[in-house]
This record gives C-alpha cells, structure tokens and sequence, in this order.
C-alpha cells in the first residue's frame, strides 16, 4: 500500500470514527437488523453459537435496544435468525473486547479499507488528483458515511469485493497461483456476508476465470474456482445443519423470506426500483449523493472508447477500459439484485442500504466522469459533501437522526422535487418513462452501430473487388 492510500484510509477511519454514537431514531443507536447482529455476535461470545434462544430469554438485547423480537422461528429447538453467520463470526473478537462500540470501530477500519482498495482500483483508470478525488467524495458521501459504523455487512463486503477486483484485474497482466487462489478465496466469503453480494462476486470470478483461460491455464482456472465452489458448498452444508435449509432464510418466519416476492409477477413488479433506487425523495441514492451522476459519466466515455476501438490505437488504454467495464458490470449485478431481489427498498435504515456495497466498486467510474467533467464533477462532489457535513450535524447536534427525522440535505426546500413512490401514480409512470427512454436510447446506438459495421464491411469487400481487378 503506497504512502498516500495509506493517509487515505488514515483519514476516512477518523471520519467514520466521528459517527460513533450517531442516533439512528430518537436516542437508539441501532435500528433494524442491527441489534439481531449484535445479539448473535454477543451468542458466539458467551456461549460459542449462534443460537440465540436463552439470549431473548434473558433479554441480553437490552444493552443495544429498547426491545427486540425474534425473526425466526425454532428449528429443533434451537433458536438461530435468518441472518448469514459471517458478519458475527467477524465482529464476536471486537465484541468480546469493547461490546458494540469495538464492532462499529472495525466496521469503520473496514469501510475505510474498501474505499481505499476501490482507490486502487480508480488509479486504473484515471490518475490523481482524480481517482483520489474520486475515492475521497464518495468516501465521505451520506450513504457511505451514515453506513460506515452501522452494523451491517454491506461494506465489509466492498473490502471483499474491491479486493478480488484488484486480484482479478492482476490476473489479466501477470497470471499467478497466489492471486488467482487469493482471488476466489475472496469471492468464497461473499455468502458467508450475505446471499445479496453473491450475483457482484459471480461477474468478478468471470473474468478472473476468462484472464486464466486465455492465459492458457485452465488447470489452475479450474482448481481456483473450486475454491470459491468449496466455500458455497460448505456454506450449504451448515446452513442445513443449523437453519434446516440450504440458506439462512430457512429458518424465517412463516411468510417472510429472502424475496418476498412469490410470483414471477411480483418480481416484474420492482422494476420501477431501477429508478426508484436512484431518484426516490427519502430513499434515492442522488437525492443524498448526487455526485453518483459521475457514473453515468463514466460509463458514456467507457462505451465510447470501447466503440471506436481507440484501445487499438493506444494499447495503454486497454486497461482502463478493462477496468472500468469490470466495475461496471458488478455494479448493474448489485443494482439488479437490489432491485428485483431485495424485499423492499425502505427500511429503518439510512438509504439506500442496497446500494452501499456497490458504490464502492463504482469509485472507478466516478473517477473517470471527474476526469472528463471536471466542472460539473467538482460542483456535485461539493454538493454531496455538503450533505454529508448538513447530516452529521443535523444528528450530532440538530437532534435528527440517521433514520428518523433526517434532514433536507443538501438541497433543503428544492429536495420536494424528488418523486416519493408511495400510493401516487405520477412516480411510477415518471419511472416508466425514464426506462423507456434509456431503452429507446440504447436500441438507437445499438442499430446505428450494426450501420456502421455494415457500412465498414461494405467499404471493406469494396477495396478487395478493386485490389482483385487491378491485379
């Protein structure tokens, strides 16, 4: 780790140390599943199993919540929530040390971690000041922030992410039996975080297996995938023998799952969340974050260089487009499951939960839209830190809270301008023709470049005819 990513993550553990003792609602640190996380990290503690029957008996929430209700139902006997066992396994250490105050500080060391890594990974595709602006503005963004010392997985696992990322992307420059295990060894750890971050890791391991393929090794492609694979195996394994079922939602209670969709229908749906997500008044990412409109920046400029081919020209920027299309790909597999797979998009939680894990890996991209929009991309990162710094002191000293009567940051009166998808139609159908839009847009470049290719083919066998003749 070079000198600066090293002050970096210096400098974001003391920003996210800052949010220790932030309330969610009212004067309760935790809200939603945070205080089941801990209940569970307090049960590997004290009796060294996730078992959590005599810990409600004895009402040992008491600590972290004003009351708590279990989310599961017994399964012989036992009692053991529907919450993947690896964030407990991770903070069971710093749980036995200084209870939940210790778990949030190695929460916050991983949160600055993976927005270093995601660092190292922006480098390849712009370099500084903006791939460390980049990093910097959406380390201290409001989503990232507010998360940062939650007790959630979801940023642990941007560190496991962002990790194989770099792995993966060394792979396609120097292959290598240390970084291809490392690599799958990482992506292994996904489902013990949660079944969520799956899909992100599956687009991760593709190209690291496509680099050792073309590389020529597909002996060690094989074994470093079976990697991975033990880790989903064994991970099956004890979910049957503890939770009754292949995943941890087995042991849900009757009528709730992992989706809680139960049709094909009520997953079709969710996609108005495909907007939502982004938009949404209380919930949307740009309503908190709106330097996020540096993706689609980059994205624009990573399918322009990848259309004229310029990688050709200049060999150099194969890496960036490499890069930039791995990001890119892992992030639209998170926003996909945020949208279609998770069983709502609100929640006692600081928005947009779902979408925390990905806006790490979208680091690199919102470099590159800096790059090519330095203007804009200052004024929207002053923007969102003006959000983040408006919510850390409506809460710290404002009496709001990260859950509960949250501020209008950053754009106080103008914020009424975000649709709310509650019962209203007018959101819905505003989200019906954005989608269209896009959709008619790609379909448009689409077709213009299948005319071009044509074309070329044409000018093509046009010069052969005449090459043939002359001779």
């Amino acid at each position: 780790m070079t000198r600066r990513a090293a002050a970096l993550w210096l400098l974001l553990f003391a920003v996210y140390a800052s949010t220790l003792g932030l309330d969610a609602f009212g004067s309760t640190d935790y809200a939603g599943d945070e205080p089941h996380y801990l209940l569970a990290a307090q049960s590997l503690v004290q009796d060294g199993d996730l078992d959590v029957k005599d810990d409600f008996a004895a009402r040992e929430w008491r600590e972290f919540s004003d009351g708590l209700e279990p989310q599961a139902g017994e399964t012989n006997g036992r009692l053991r929530e529907p919450h993947a066992g690896g964030l407990a396994l991770l903070a069971a250490p710093a749980y036995a040390i200084g209870g939940p105050t210790a778990v949030e500080l190695l929460l916050s060391a991983l949160a600055a971690l993976a927005i270093t890594l995601a660092y190292r990974l922006a480098l390849r595709v712009a370099p500084d000041p903006w791939a460390l602006g980049g990093a910097l503005v959406v380390g201290v963004s409001a989503p990232v922030l507010a998360h940062s010392t939650s007790v959630y997985p979801e940023l642990a696992a941007g560190a496991v992410l962002a990790g194989a990322a770099l792995l993966a992307l060394d792979l396609d420059e120097t292959v290598g039996r240390r970084r291809a295990f490392a690599c799958f060894a990482l992506l292994g750890l996904l489902p013990w975080l949660g079944l969520k971050f799956v899909p992100a890791g599956v687009v991760i391991g593709a190209y690291a297996a496509r680099s050792l393929y073309r590389a020529r090794r597909r002996v060690l492609a094989v074994g470093s995938v079976e990697v991975a694979l033990f880790s989903a195996a064994f991970f099956v394994a004890i979910n049957e023998a503890t939770y009754g079922g292949p995943t941890p939602y087995s042991a849900a209670l009757p009528g709730e799952g992992a989706t809680d969709a139960g049709t094909p229908l009520g997953y079709l749906e969710r996609a108005y969340r495909l907007v939502g997500l982004l938009i949404d008044r209380d919930f949307g990412l740009l309503r908190w974050a709106p330097v996020f409109v540096l993706v689609f920046v980059g994205l624009w400029f990573t399918y322009r260089s990848r259309r004229e081919l310029l990688a050709r020209a200049v060999p150099q920027l194969r890496r960036r487009e490499r890069t930039a299309t791995m990001c890119a790909a892992a992030v639209a597999a998170h926003l996909l499951t945020a949208a279609f797979l998770a069983p709502t998009m609100y929640g006692p939680w600081f928005p947009p939960r779902y979408l925390v894990t990905g806006l790490v890996l979208a680091v690199p991209l919102v470099a590159l839209g800096l790059r090519h929009a330095p203007r804009v991309g200052v004024a929207l990162a002053l923007l969102s830190t003006v959000a983040s710094v408006w919510l850390w002191l409506d809460v710290r000293v404002g009496g709001g809270g990260l859950v509960d009567a949250r501020p209008d940051a950053p754009l106080g009166p103008l914020t009424q301008l975000f649709p709310r998808f509650d019962d209203s139609a007018w959101p819905y159908a505003l989200a019906a023709v954005i989608g269209a839009v896009v959709v008619a847009g790609v379909a448009l470049e689409l077709r213009r470049n299948g005319d071009r290719g044509q074309r070329a083919r044409a000018a093509f066998m046009a010069f052969l005819g005449t090459f043939s003749s002359t001779r």
